[in-house]
């Protein structure tokens, strides 16, 4: 999945502290291109493009609560990082998920953990 972006490396960085993705060997500040590698093959590129993004993603992320945390401890942990809520879908019954921007405006949602999922079906 490749996104446009205006600072590549600046970006990546950013997505690999939210998602924990490792940077491409090699990638430096001031690279056109930059790479976040899973562990399954698909990865992230980010690409230098002129223009600023200006209208709604067409394609966006998913990121859900790992390590422990709920959805709404991944929110506050990315707005720490320097996401903003753009669109908070949350139910009170726990339910939804959050639309947050990432630091050049690319939209993502953040949904509930696996372990918040499993709860609610019981």
């Amino acid at each position: 999945m490749t996104i446009d972006c205006a600072d590549p490396y600046e970006l990546a960085t950013w997505w690999s502290k939210a998602t924990g993705l490792p940077l491409g060997d090699g990638d430096m500040p001031g690279d056109d291109e930059v790479m976040l590698r899973t562990k399954h093959d698909p990865f992230l590129l980010f690409i230098r493009v002129p223009e600023g993004k200006s209208v709604k993603n067409r394609l966006h992320l998913d990121v859900n609560g790992t390590e422990g945390r709920t959805r709404d401890q991944e929110v506050e942990r990315l707005l720490g990082l320097g996401a903003t809520i753009y669109d908070d879908r949350r139910d009170e019954n726990g339910l939804g998920w959050v639309t947050m921007r990432d630091p050049e405006g690319n939209e993502f949602c953040v949904c509930r953990s696996e372990a918040e999922r499993a709860a609610s079906a019981s």
